[in-house]
């Protein structure tokens, strides 16, 4: 009996098996680095502003880096933060982790789209899917609150 059609099918399955699990992810997580920071600190724009200007523009990356918290929690929902017109708010979003890895986030009509690139219990790296492909990733990290007393 030939078996060789076999691996093509059991290859398939292997990789459309998620190996993250949305539980895996409930807990508070904090973006602490998104590599378009870096594009924005080495654009001319910004090497070229003035000092006023520059502390400016850290002083918004440090705001949005400290304001961006993702909690996943149980029944698969996101709480997470967003800037609307340079305001903070809070959304709420159901999440689903898809095949290959990429976390799914729906809010109402809208649909964003995430590739989990790399994943331990302390640190979670999402590379976003957009249209243009090139949108950098964000590093969130674990919060580990303490116990109130």
């Amino acid at each position: 009996m030939n078996l060789s059609f076999l691996s093509p099918v059991l290859l398939s399955l292997f990789l459309s098996i998620s190996s993250i699990e949305a539980q895996q992810l409930i807990g508070k997580w904090q973006l602490v680095y998104f590599d378009g920071i870096d594009r924005i600190r080495n654009s001319a724009q910004f090497r070229e502003a003035d000092s006023a200007t520059r502390a400016n523009m850290e002083y918004r990356i440090k705001n949005r880096l400290e304001s961006t918290i993702y909690q996943f929690t149980p029944g698969d929902s996101l709480r997470y933060t967003d800037m609307v017109n340079q305001t903070i708010v809070q959304r709420r979003a159901q999440i689903e982790i898809g095949e290959g890895d990429v976390l799914i986030i729906r809010e109402g009509e809208m649909e964003r789209k995430a590739k989990i690139v790399d994943f331990d219990e302390n640190k979670l790296v999402l590379e976003p899917i957009t249209k243009s492909g090139n949108s950098g990733k964000l590093i969130f990290e674990r919060v580990v609150e303490k116990p109130k007393k």
